[in-house]
């Protein structure tokens, strides 16, 4: 229960089908504040307490578990490894993967409880093997299957969705209302929550040592400086302080961060046009395709609130150069297994680190953490980037 309206009525739900409750309350920080700055930020002391007080009129058990060094570990920590990295990543991804869905749900499981319940929208079914398919919600508008696409099948099998088949979200503010919760008119949390004034770049500053390096262009030449490459992300237009205008006089646009050489990479607007994205972290959630070394059809989902572009997506055994590492998940003695997915039509604001979905329909296939992109835009050196794949035929 994070102290929102969601979960309140998710647990409201669960005790009226019949199932016994507990209200838990997951402690992030070890310096909470104790207001919320407007929609921004969450778990803050002002939640727990909204939450114990839906807790107390549903009439449930209510409990706050500190899971504070495990969120810094596993969330906050990668967040600000992964920018350094040059990558953009999800910390709300992070979070349903290790915390909820993992450090929660594990300890929930050792305490004899059969599930987490949570007030996510989106959808559990049943196919006609009685295996378990997460899929979208009713409400496209308020769907949250993309950010539980790291779920995995066995996790599947101990989650609990109740808000899933709710038309929208008025609907669910009625009903928190007509139960007498405080939190009926609560604004939606929004935003990363361990950066609740949204200052992402002010708080990456003081926490990613930064160096001057070059900004090139696509051909490698060297158009400015820069103070630190973590500031930067892939599609950013302004603060570039480039001072040569381009050829043709338009804008540049972010197009890599290249952390081991410490170079930032502009280019027009039309190069943000990605052609190919590939991973190889990436797991299924339910059943896995029965052949995925085989290019099959599905849609793509890169962002939350993304529209599904139609794909083929493969999984490949991706040589590794001489030198390097294969050890580690999804290496093999032939190099690395990547999930490969070339979309229908080129993909735009795409960056390493993002995490693309997949669909198939409504179902929640699987995902993967992009390692690496590939523009639809022919690059001038060939040396800078390898052309785009083509896209395969569709398949019955």
């Amino acid at each position: 229960m994070s102290g929102g309206v969601d979960s309140a009525v998710a647990a409201a739900r669960a005790v009226e089908a019949g199932h016994e409750v507990v209200g838990v309350h997951l402690a992030l920080s070890r310096m909470p504040g104790t207001l919320r700055t407007g929609s921004r930020g969450c778990c803050t002391i002002e939640d727990s307490m909204d939450a114990q007080r839906a807790a107390n009129i549903i009439g449930i058990p209510y409990y706050v578990w500190d899971f504070s060094e495990r969120f810094k570990l596993d969330v906050v920590d990668d967040f600000i490894a992964e920018y350094a990295a040059g990558r953009t990543p999800n910390p709300c991804m992070r979070c349903n993967e290790r915390i909820k869905f993992a450090a929660l749900l594990d300890k929930a499981i050792d305490l004899g409880f059969d599930a987490v319940c949570t007030g996510h929208y989106a959808s559990i079914q049943t196919d006609a093997a009685g295996n378990r398919e997460l899929h979208r919600a009713s409400a496209w508008a308020k769907d949250q299957s993309y950010v539980l696409g790291v779920l995995t099948a066995e996790q599947l099998e101990h989650s609990m969705f109740p808000l899933g088949e709710t038309p929208s979200k008025a609907e669910v503010r009625a009903e928190a209302a007509e139960r007498g919760f405080s939190v009926a008119t609560k604004p939606d949390s929004y935003d990363i929550c361990f950066i609740p004034d949204g200052d992402t770049r002010g708080w990456l500053a003081e926490r990613v040592p930064a160096s001057a390096g070059d900004i090139l262009d696509r051909e490698g030449n060297t158009l400015g400086r820069h103070e630190g490459a973590a500031a930067f992300t892939v599609g950013q237009r302004k603060g570039l302080q480039i001072g040569t205008p381009a050829a043709d006089g338009k804008p540049r646009f972010v197009l890599e961060v290249r952390p081991i050489t410490n170079t930032v990479v502009v280019g027009p607007k039309e190069a943000l046009a990605i052609g190919l994205i590939a991973g190889s972290k990436f797991t299924w959630t339910g059943l896995a395709p029965e052949h995925p070394g085989i290019a099959f059809d599905c849609d793509v989902q890169i962002r939350a609130h993304a529209d599904p572009v139609p794909a083929v997506a493969q999984v490949v055994s991706v040589p590794v150069p001489a030198g390097a590492d294969s050890a580690g998940a999804g290496a093999t003695d032939a190099g690395a297994i990547e999930l490969v997915i070339t979309p229908r039509e080129p993909l735009t604001g795409v960056a390493p680190g993002q995490t693309a979905v997949l669909y198939v329909g409504t179902r929640v296939l699987g995902q993967c953490t992009i390692d690496r992109t590939v523009s639809a835009v022919p690059v001038p050196s060939a040396a800078v980037e390898p052309a785009p794949v083509a896209v395969p035929a569709a398949r019955a």
